[in-house]
């Protein structure tokens, strides 16, 4: 176990996870103010993805929130970029929400999404789905809850008895993983599509057993770490390595694991 690790056996993780548990759903009722409003009419960034006033008062808030409880941390969102703080040992973040698309369009699967990385490491992480009244948190040590309840990921033995999900599916051809998505895809005993963050979070509660993201960013991945390994699973790149920084994510069982990485060798 790395060194890290074990001090942080020994921390109180847990006010952080209230904290952020707390704070997701505080800007998660704030969305809710504009979903299914015209207010989502969305403005496009210079990636071509959509925001709305939502993502930005959201961030707002997580921002305030962090600024007031812990003014030194460094944070990092999708909206408004790095604030490195004084303290670069604790790192917030930060995604008001993950599925501005599914968001504009009035699909209830959008997250608010908060992780807090700890000398490196995701170490606490909360999921929010909004329209769903739906929580997902985890805290090293903690266990992973939703709705306050422990949850697990599913102890199916094979690929093919589960139910694999992704979201955008030209984005494997594109990113060079057209090979390794059809492999996947046509082992799965089911193929879903349900996307973006609550993907994951069906893998660690146990309603999946598979999620494939050919392309992430940082604040996409910020709280499924922890949320994934206090499940009892695992997320990381699609070579094996827990990762928020690899551009790419999988969500899986560590069951399934060594099979999802044999069929996905070789892209």
């Amino acid at each position: 176990m790395p060194a890290v690790r074990c001090y942080l056996t020994g921390m109180k993780l847990r006010p952080y996870l209230e904290f952020a548990v707390q704070t997701a759903y505080e800007a998660g009722r704030l969305t809710l103010g504009y979903f299914g409003t015209q207010a989502t009419r969305p403005e496009f960034k210079a990636d071509d993805t959509p925001v709305t006033v939502a993502d930005r008062e959201a961030e707002r808030l997580i921002r305030e929130r962090i600024g007031s409880h812990y003014p030194a941390h460094a944070v990092v969102g999708e909206e408004y970029g790095v604030d490195e703080g004084a303290d670069s040992y604790h790192r917030w973040i930060v995604d008001p929400i993950d599925g501005t698309k599914s968001f504009v369009r009035g699909v209830p699967l959008y997250g608010v999404l908060i992780g807090l990385e700890i000398e490196g490491v995701c170490e606490v992480g909360a999921a929010y789905f909004p329209a769903l009244d739906e929580m997902v948190c985890a805290a090293t040590g903690e266990g992973c809850y939703r709705n306050g309840r422990r949850a697990h990921v599913s102890g199916v033995p094979s690929l093919a008895q589960g139910i694999a999900s992704f979201t955008d599916a030209p984005s494997f051809e594109e990113h060079g993983c057209a090979g390794a998505f059809r492999r996947l895809l046509s082992t799965a005993g089911a193929v879903r599509g349900w996307s973006d963050a609550y993907g994951h979070a069906l893998v660690a509660t146990g309603r999946a057993e598979l999620m494939l993201d050919p392309v992430m960013s940082s604040w996409d991945c910020g709280p499924f770490p922890p949320i994934l390994r206090e499940a009892g699973g695992y997320f990381g790149d699609w070579s094996g390595e827990e990762t928020i920084y690899a551009g790419e994510a999988i969500s899986t069982t560590r069951i399934l694991l060594p099979e999802v990485l044999h069929l996905i060798e070789g892209r």
